[in-house]
C-alpha cells in the first residue's frame, strides 16, 4: 500500500549556507585546531572572552580585507561582527577576538595621517602555543621572518612582519595546565653541558638524540631542547661535563654551607632572573647557586 505522504515528498535539494554563519564556523574551526582542541570530543571546553582592556592594538593596515583574513588564518583570531566598510570600499574599521584580547584595525587613510609606519611601527607580542609553527605558516602566507624564533633564555620567541606592514613577536604562551612552578630548595633548576668544542658537540647529540640548537647569550654557548630536557650547551677550557644550577632558599646561608663543607663559594652576581654564584664541591665538581628575585 502506499504511503499517504508520498504525494508531498519533494527530492532533497543542496541549498548553500548563509556566508556569515559559514565563516563564522570556519573560524571558530580554525582557532580550536590551532589551540590544540580536540574537534572529536564532546566535552565542552571553557569559552574564552574576548574583551576591551586597559591597552588594546589599532593596526594600520594596506589591505583589510586580506589581513582580516591572515590574522584569522595564523593566530585562530575571531571576527568580531562586520567590518565598517566606508563608500569608498576602504574598510574604516575591524575588530578581531584574539584569546581574551581585541585587535582592531582600519586600512590607510593618508588624508587624515592615518598610515602605515615605514618600519611597521610598534612591535606587538602575541602568546601563542607553537611559535615555530605559526612563523613558519605566516611565512608561507607572505610575512616577513625578521628574527627566527629562538630561546634566548626566556623562552621561544622571534619576530615576523606580515604582509600589511605591521611586527609581531611571537612568544610561546605558558601551559594553561602546568601554572608556575615554584623553586623548591635543593631543585636542580638548569642544565649546562660544558664541552671543549661545541660544533662536534653538537652534530653528534643532533644526531644521537635528537637535540635541536639555538644561540645563546654569550659567545659559543648554545640552547638546546630534546625530549624532556632543556639546558645549555657551552664550549670552551673548563671543566667538561654536565654544571647544574641548584635552587636554594637563601643563597648568602648557602654559600657559608658551602665552604664549610670544603667547597669553593664565588662571588654573589645579580640577574633579572634572580642572584647566583659559581661554585665548586669538596671534590673540585663545579656548579651553581641560584636565589630566586624577591617578590615586588
Amino acid at each position: 500500500m502506499p504511503e499517504p505522504f508520498d504525494a508531498l515528498r519533494r527530492p532533497s535539494q543542496r541549498v548553500a549556507p548563509d556566508p556569515d554563519f559559514a565563516a563564522e564556523l570556519r573560524d571558530d574551526l580554525r582557532r580550536l585546531i590551532l589551540n590544540g582542541a580536540d574537534v572529536t570530543t564532546t566535552s565542552e571546553a571553557p569559552a574564552v572572552t574576548a574583551s576591551l582592556r586597559s591597552l588594546t592594538p589599532y593596526l594600520v593596515v594596506t589591505d583589510g580585507r586580506a589581513a582580516l583574513d591572515f590574522y584569522v588564518e595564523v593566530f585562530g583570531a575571531v571576527r568580531r561582527g562586520d567590518p565598517i566598510v566606508m563608500d569608498d570600499g576602504r574598510i574604516g574599521h575591524a575588530e578581531l577576538a584574539v584569546g581574551d584580547s581585541v585587535l582592531m584595525l582600519a586600512e590607510e587613510y593618508p588624508e587624515l595621517g592615518h598610515v602605515v609606519a615605514p618600519e611597521g611601527g610598534p612591535l606587538v607580542r602575541i602568546e601563542v602555543p607553537d611559535p615555530r609553527a605559526l612563523a613558519q605558516r605566516a611565512v608561507e602566507l607572505g610575512a616577513a621572518l625578521l628574527r627566527p624564533v629562538e630561546d634566548r633564555g626566556y623562552g621561544l620567541a622571534g619576530t615576523i612582519k606580515d604582509p600589511f606592514g605591521q611586527r609581531w613577536l611571537l612568544a610561546q604562551a605558558p601551559s594553561p595546565a602546568a601554572g608556575p612552578k615554584p623553586a623548591r630548595h635543593g631543585e636542580a633548576m638548569y642544565f649546562t653541558f660544558q664541552v671543549p668544542q661545541s660544533e662536534p658537540a653538537k652534530t653528534f647529540y643532533g644526531a644521537v638524540l635528537g637535540w635541536q640548537f639555538s644561540p645563546g647569550s654569550t659567545a659559543d654557548a648554545w640552547q638546546f631542547a630534546g625530549p624532556g630536557l632543556e639546558g645549555g650547551l657551552w664550549a670552551g677550557d673548563r671543566q667538561v661535563g654536565w654544571k647544574l644550577m641548584y635552587a636554594v632558599d637563601n643563597l648568602e646561608a648557602a654559600l657559608v654551607r658551602v665552604r664549610e663543607q670544603g667547597g669553593r663559594a664565588g662571588e654573589v652576581e645579580n640577574h633579572p632572573y634572580g642572584n647566583t654564584a659559581d661554585c665548586t664541591d669538596n671534590q673540585g665538581i663545579e656548579f651553581w647557586l641560584w636565589e630566586k628575585p624577591a617578590a615586588k
